[in-house]
């Protein structure tokens, strides 16, 4: 589309109101308790976010470690480690935006986005989102930018990711009940042990109990908090893992850990390495009201190549930013993911300052990146001292920084005019056209092609995909000669779902948005992924249909 149809970008932008905390609009945001809401910050904004659930810490949020960059904060700490919990940290954040008159919608689910109708159409002018409830008022709002915090499982389309591999890394987080007994205040804390500074410590919890680690942290709060990184053969030989497997994802899926012998292993470990002084040890529970004990690998990182873009269409502009774990995700035994995960807020918050004083987008979207520059970068000694004075301006916070790094004419690809076409090569694109209208469409023609196969009745898009069979169905409609659908098993749901994964690659040229594991799951948050998988089946069978 022509860049003459629209407004410059290097008009400023219209904006709706005032960069000051109001009741305009909503952005989604994640209570300890799991719910789901929308709070209200700036005028005509919207942010999307993945909390951690209460009490453990989310392996993206880079667990408590991290946290000692908020010592300043007026936290009631129960350790000697002063080290608030994510909890604290998130109760904190919920306490202050209330103090700032935000209103909360609970139960409220950010979808993606609806573009502006064209002109004439009879529906609003400007950039919508698509919610789950779909009644929510929230969906009623227009708004001017997008700031996602929805960690990697949510990146808006027209950003890239770089993805970076290290050696096998495998985290175990756990969390115990803290009585707040004589004998739990009295157990020191451990802030920090590693193999390669004590190794008779951990020769020692090797030979005693089998267990072997790299290192373990322990810290008291709310609960007892164990975090320690586990060798894999250990694993196995303690029955951990199951069955040793080539890729990480099998290796660590549900169906390949003994879940009673990871809860053995990590009580195990907190009781060694406290001299077995913490009485009757009980795991807390999470907010799926099970042992608090998660397992996960942290070998592989994301990063987006850019911090943020402008999307046009139809003469209404969005600004799109990148926060979080969607911005970067940190090496998590570093403890740097809060420290740059609260930078990065600040510099997106900063960033709608910017837009809202009238900055024209180009200039807007290259001192942004030239600002992501230096956020990889950050360390004690490349920062200011001064954290009293820290502020959104980055200058108060990054030393010799240069605002200017990176030029207007260096950004003109991040500002998008009209929809943006799907790469369907890229993991995690999905389309742009009206969510809720492409939903339907793309239900009833899968319902359509998959009627009267065995075991298959779809009626979502998480649940009826769990068993590979409708996927399977689907393939087979259309391609009967690629499978022997009779000979599949509904009880081997990942092995269905790979095959069809393989076929559908191999054959049809439509590459995988999800895991076997991730649809064998079906779980909500991977609906988008699913729908957008399935939108190309439906681009590639559509004149047969």
């Amino acid at each position: 589309m022509p860049l003459e149809d629209f407004s410059s970008p290097h008009t400023p932008f219209p904006t709706k109101g005032s960069f000051a905390p109001s009741l305009h609009n909503k952005h989604r945001w994640h209570l300890p308790s799991g719910a789901e809401t929308h709070l209200p910050c700036s005028s005509s904004w919207v942010c999307t976010s993945e909390g951690s659930p209460h009490p453990s810490a989310a392996p993206g949020d880079s667990a408590v470690p991290a946290a000692r960059s908020a010592k300043a904060a007026c936290v009631p700490w129960r350790g000697e480690v002063q080290t608030p919990s994510i909890r604290q940290l998130q109760l904190i954040l919920l306490k202050v935006a209330l103090l700032l008159g935000v209103e909360i919608h609970v139960n409220v689910q950010f979808k993606g986005l609806i573009p502006p109708a064209a002109k004439g159409s009879g529906r609003g002018g400007g950039w919508k989102a698509a919610l789950q409830p779909s009644s929510s008022p929230v969906g009623q709002y227009e708004f001017d930018v997008l700031i996602s915090a929805g960690g990697g499982k949510f990146v808006p389309e027209g950003f890239k990711r770089k993805e970076t591999r290290g050696k096998l890394a495998i985290g175990i987080t756990t969390n115990f009940v803290n009585r707040h007994s004589r004998a739990e205040v009295e157990v020191a804390e451990i802030s920090g042990v590693a193999r390669i500074y004590n190794q008779q410590f951990f020769q020692n919890l090797y030979n005693k109990t089998g267990i072997d680690l790299e290192n373990i942290v322990y810290y008291k709060d709310d609960t007892h908090y164990f975090v320690m990184t586990a060798k894999k053969q250990s694993l196995l030989k303690k029955g951990v893992i199951v069955q040793d497997k080539a890729d990480i994802e099998s290796l660590l899926s549900a169906e390949n850990v003994n879940q009673e012998a990871l809860l053995s292993y990590a009580k195990e470990a907190a009781n060694f390495s406290t001299n077995y002084q913490l009485p009757d040890l009980e795991f807390a529970l999470n907010h799926r009201n099970r042992p608090d004990v998660d397992m996960f690998d942290f070998t592989c990182m994301n990063r987006s190549e850019n911090a943020a873009l402008v999307r046009e269409c139809h003469g209404a502009r969005l600004l799109i930013g990148l926060v979080g774990d969607c911005l970067v995700e940190p090496f998590w035994p570093l403890g740097t993911g809060v420290a740059r995960g609260f930078l990065a807020a600040f510099d997106a918050a900063w960033m709608v300052k910017r837009c809202a004083a009238g900055t024209s987008p180009l200039d807007l979207l290259a001192e942004r990146e030239s600002i992501y520059q230096q956020l990889s970068q950050t360390s004690p000694d490349n920062t200011n001292k001064n954290i009293s004075q820290y502020s959104i301006d980055p200058t108060t916070r990054y030393r010799n920084i240069n605002l200017q790094a990176i030029k207007p004419n260096q950004v003109r690809d991040l500002y998008v005019l009209g929809t943006i076409e799907i790469d369907h090569k890229k993991r995690g694109s999905r389309n742009s056209r009206d969510v809720g209208r492409t939903y339907e469409e793309l239900l009833s023609w899968c319902q359509t092609h998959t009627a009267g196969y065995r075991g298959v009745t779809v009626t979502d898009f998480t649940h009826s995909w769990k068993s590979g069979l409708a996927l399977c169905a689907l393939i087979d409609h259309f391609r009967p000669n690629l499978l022997d659908f009779n000979s599949l098993d509904q009880h081997s749901p990942i092995k269905n779902n790979q095959m069809a994964l393989d076929i559908a690659e191999q054959e049809l040229g439509i590459l995988p948005v999800l895991s076997s594991t991730e649809m064998a799951a079906g779980a909500e948050p991977n609906q988008l992924g699913l729908i957008t998988y399935l939108s190309q089946f439906y681009e590639a069978f559509k004149p047969s249909a």
